[in-house]
This record gives C-alpha cells, structure tokens and sequence, in this order.
C-alpha cells in the first residue's frame, strides 16, 4: 500500500452543504439562518465575546495584576537586636515577649527577622526565622528551635 492508494473509509465524508439553492437542496432561500438579523446576514458570525454592542464580560471584569494568597501566614515579627535587653539564657517566645512588654500586639506566630546585632546568649523558640537571625543567636551562644504555629 502507498500514501497515493489511501482512501477515507465509506460513507465517513460528508457532501458539503449547498446553501441558498433552492428548497430542493434543504437549505434555500434564509439558509437555515432565520429570517432576519445579525446572525442570518452574510459574513455574520461575531467575534468570541461579543456581546452586541454591550460592554462585554472581559472588559467588565477586574484586570488583576497578581493573585492574593488564600491562606497567607500573618507572622509578629521582631528583629534580633531588640532581643538585647533580656536576660542571658532565658527562653524567648511570643508569650514571654510580651510579658516583657517588648512585643504589644499578638500579630500571629513569631518570626525572627536578621536586623541587627546580638550580644547574649538565648534559647530563642518562634515559628520562623531568617537564616541571618538563625546565625545571629547561634552565633552569640544561644540557640534557635522551630516551633509549630
């Protein structure tokens, strides 16, 4: 068998459809399109989308620049160089922060940002932290714990 003896197996294609030839071919005079307006007239189908003239739906509808997170993690954050006036050793949590009054608001879990310098050794126990802050307390002697939040 070649490219040139392949055939369409029978009754597989259809005939085309003869409009506008009278009602003997099934499909005279209106053509199957109605009788009158936009949609029956020659070279009538509409762009996808249009909506006769109204404001169609992908103009109506916000033009978003990003995606908002459904379920972003809200963190109370603190930078380690405010960790400067606590006792050396003494275990540092969202609770204990705001015992001390260095923390006002509860914000969420407690995450430990890098800014600044650490002079004492603390056992630090938050939900996150950098990896600045992680090398920060470790370097000053102390030590840093994940915590669930």
């Amino acid at each position: 068998m070649r490219l040139n003896d392949a055939k369409p197996k029978l009754g597989s294609q259809h005939r085309r459809r003869r409009v506008g030839r009278g009602i003997a071919a099934g499909q005279g005079a209106s053509c199957g399109f109605g009788m009158r307006g936009q949609k029956s007239r020659s070279g009538r189908p509409t762009r996808p989308g249009f909506e006769g003239g109204q404001n169609p739906l992908y103009r109506r509808v916000p033009k978003l620049k990003h995606f908002t997170l459904i379920n972003q993690k809200q963190y109370t954050t603190i930078n380690v160089g405010q960790l400067n006036g606590l006792k050396a050793k003494s275990e540092v949590t969202l609770a204990s922060l705001m015992a001390a009054g260095i923390i006002t608001t509860n914000d969420g879990s407690l995450k430990i940002l890098g800014q600044g310098e650490l002079m004492v050794a603390l056992q630090v126990q938050a939900a996150a932290a950098t990896q600045s802050a992680i090398a920060k307390i470790e370097g000053a002697g102390g030590s840093f714990q994940s915590i669930e939040s």
